[in-house]
């Protein structure tokens, strides 16, 4: 047995480490290894916990009588002096210890009952025992704000970056951080709002904002995506180690390859294809799945595990990538790297000819990819342009690859999941992080067919767990509201098309109006407004189908590097299969609920980042461009004006309704449409305008345009009025509206 302190030795330590006062902690300190040991140890601190020594809370513990360092305190009533004191939140018997607060300026204003989160400072030869700096005010959540300071004689002002705010904010001279006019900073709310421009007190500089790579930091900061591993969580991925096959299936004979865009930052999924030799299985083909075995490396209860639940995925930025791991293992250990012994979870799944799954087994296996291939370099092969990487492959690997797909899209056909078309923008930047194009990122048939396999897979993973009667996150898609609904059906019947009402709505029918617009004017407006009418898809341990694939068992299994929620799926096959003790643990399954949404939101705020930051990109590479004109499409209405989607780029700029026309217009919101009070004009979604670039302002990603013509014409300018102004009687305009209530089509 190791060396065991005695209860003074203990008793000390603890009043000496306050920060650090977990058993495990003090377990470190005094080198204690093996089980005998750690329950001696246990034993102790229990018996000095029952003589009053030391004091509990949750899993750590203090010298009996000791605040730790970082506290909840309750705010008591100002003594005569006005001095402000408070108590401990949690306080085990009498004589609770006094503690006198020590305010800032700055600080939100405190009242008898308020509970704050302070910082503790032990006192002597006073007449009380700590001093306490606020950290912050409990039940409230300080108001951040991300912006450019602008230095005054009374300290300076932050002008918000985000384009939906217009109110600056008043930073004193004492709460500046000796900031630098101009300087991109961080601030929150400091102190009770009042009237006039709200004070805030900078927590952070951030550099010239006009830098490089600036531009998604910005994102970064404004949506509080963590972008820094603890030193614990750096620890454990830089202490991981290679596997080896022990129990696992052996499967690095079979011909597994990476296909990825070319610029991939991580590899976690490897395929295969070959024709089923089952006589019973005729034209059928065996399908091999093979995910990067994250569970391995990410036992659940670990800092890591804790670390990647709270990012809930990677974010993906032009210029950098926030992972959820540590790259020691995103980037090398658990990516599937061509040539070298790599962890997996696979499936092979057997389809039918006409590429219906029929059969799958789930394994645990050691694999080593044969190449990683590129998106483009694959097609290219397959169209008869091989390199000589993928040369030597085309015949026993990428031929079969194809074979297999072309199955699946006869059985994808009879299924008919919502088929949306919509380009990706893809922005390239030079080393200094100035954009050099904006384009569109070509789209091959290499890319549907790993899209399908790892639905396949998905399903398969869903499906098994299903089985198994295991608990699992699935992805979850519900169909769209009846609001949304006749929204998409109003834009589809203003552009000529038709979505038949009073039928349970599938995804066949979402199709069609789909394929009626394929090849006309209308195609990218009808899939960019199908999409907007879905709603978002979630994370949840109830299994309510996907409407979006029109599958009944969907969960997410097919990208354990960057998705938590891929990595509960693996745990999960883990238990169910008994493959080791890295599987679903009775926390994960207790929590799955609470795990589901705190990743959905997760998800939601990558989005969000990741959209501003195109944004953002977008409006620096057009800043050099105001002034020129630029063809687009009406992708929103609003009372306050006109969304447009310019042709070239893809960016959304505003046309503010001040400046479309010398009349009032009255908005309407079922038919999404502008309609001139004078003129009788009717704007709505679709049209086709030209546009000036009026404004472009890349540290907000606002782009503001002035409407030049709309379907080939100037926008028509009211008739002078003849002798004197006769205003129009309240409700006039709705009457009349409602009396010829009919939304204009065309073609």
């Amino acid at each position: 047995m190791d060396q065991i302190p005695s209860k003074d030795q203990l008793r000390q330590w603890i009043a000496d480490n306050a920060g650090a006062t977990a058993k495990r902690d003090i377990a470190k300190a005094f080198g204690i290894k093996g089980s005998v040991a750690r329950v001696e140890l246990k034993r102790l601190l229990k018996e000095l916990e029952a003589e009053g020594g030391v004091a509990k809370r949750k899993r750590h513990y203090r010298k009996a009588g000791v605040l730790p360092p970082v506290s909840i305190l309750v705010i008591l009533p100002p003594d005569a002096a006005g001095d402000l004191f408070a108590r401990p939140h949690e306080w085990q018997g009498d004589d609770a210890p006094r503690i006198h607060v020590l305010t800032r300026s700055g600080d939100p204003a405190l009242g008898q009952g308020d509970r704050i989160l302070a910082k503790l400072a032990r006192v002597e030869g006073e007449d009380h025992g700590y001093e306490a700096r606020v950290i912050r005010k409990l039940g409230q959540n300080a108001i951040r704000v991300l912006g450019i300071f602008r230095q005054a004689h009374e300290g300076g002002r932050i002008v918000p970056i985000d384009k939906g705010a217009d109110k600056e904010w008043r930073v004193p001279r004492d709460l500046t951080m000796d900031a630098q006019d101009g300087e991109l900073v961080e601030a929150e709310q400091a102190g009770p709002k009042r009237m006039g421009l709200p004070t805030a007190r900078i927590v952070a500089r951030l550099g010239d904002p006009a830098g490089p790579r600036a531009v998604s930091l910005i994102a970064i900061h404004q949506h509080g995506i963590p972008d820094q591993f603890p030193d614990a969580v750096m620890a454990e991925a830089d202490a991981a180690q290679p596997v080896t096959l022990g129990a696992r299936e052996d499967l690095r004979d079979l011909p597994l390859v990476t296909i990825d865009p070319i610029d991939a930052r991580d590899r976690d999924d490897a395929v295969h294809a070959h024709a089923d030799d089952d006589p019973k299985n005729p034209g059928g083909h065996v399908v091999w799945v093979a995910i990067a075995d994250v569970a391995h490396y990410v036992p659940p209860g670990s800092a890591l595990d804790r670390e990647a639940r709270k990012r809930g995925n990677s974010t993906y930025f032009p210029d950098r990538v926030v992972p959820m791991l540590p790259d020691t293992l995103s980037g090398d250990l658990c990516s599937l790297h061509e040539a070298v012994d790599r962890p997996c979870m696979a499936v092979r799944m057997q389809l039918d000819a006409q590429g219906h799954k029929i059969a799958h087994r789930f394994t645990r296996g050691l694999m080593r990819s044969r190449a990683s291939l590129h998106y483009a370099q694959v097609q290219a092969a397959i169209d008869g342009a091989p390199d000589a990487v993928t040369e030597p492959l085309l015949d026993p690997v990428l031929r079969p690859l194809y074979a297999a797909y072309a199955a699946c899209k006869i059985a994808r056909a009879a299924r008919q999941p919502l088929d949306l078309e919509l380009p990706e923008r893809k922005i390239v930047l030079d080393d200094a992080g100035k954009v050099l194009s904006v384009a569109f990122r070509d789209r091959f048939d290499a890319h549907k067919l790993i899209e399908e396999f790892m639905i396949l897979a998905n399903v398969a993973a869903a499906e098994e767990l299903i089985r198994l009667k295991r608990p699992l996150l699935f992805r979850v898609h519900e169909e769209p509201s009846p609001e949304k609904l006749e929204s998409l059906r109003e834009v589809a019947e203003a552009s000529g098309f038709v979505l038949a009402k009073g039928q349970v709505l599938q995804t066949r029918h979402l199709n069609s109006l789909l394929s009626q617009a394929q090849g006309t004017e209308f195609d990218e407006l009808l899939n960019l407004t199908t999409l907007r009418s879905m709603t978002q898809a979630y994370y949840a341990p109830q299994n309510f189908g996907h409407f979006g694939l029109a599958l009944r068992n969907y969960a997410h299994f097919t990208s354990p590097i960057r998705r938590y929620s891929d990595l509960i799926v693996h745990r999960a096959l883990i238990a169910a299969h008994g493959w080791g003790k890295d599987g679903l643990s009775p926390q994960d399954m207790e929590n799955l609920d609470e795990t589901g949404k705190l990743i959905s939101d997760a998800e939601r705020r990558s989005m969000a980042a990741e959209r501003d930051t195109i944004d953002r990109y977008l409006a620096a590479y057009l800043s050099d461009r105001v002034g020129m004109t630029f063809g687009g499409r009406i992708s929103g209405v609003q009372k306050f004006g006109l969304f447009v989607k310019l042709d070239e780029t893809g960016a959304d700029g505003l046309v503010p309704i001040r400046d479309i026309g010398r009349e009032f217009f009255h908005y309407d919101a079922d038919s999404q449409s502008l309609t001139g009070a004078d003129t009788g004009m009717v704007i709505g979604i679709g049209q086709r305008v030209t546009v000036r670039l009026a404004e472009a302002i890349p540290v907000t990603g606002g782009l503001t345009l002035e409407l030049l013509e709309i379907e080939g014409s100037a926008p028509r300018s009211p008739k002078p009025r003849q002798g004197s102004y006769k205003p129009r009687k309240p409700g006039q305009f709705a009457a009349k509206e409602a009396k010829r209530r009919v939304i204009r089509k065309r073609r």
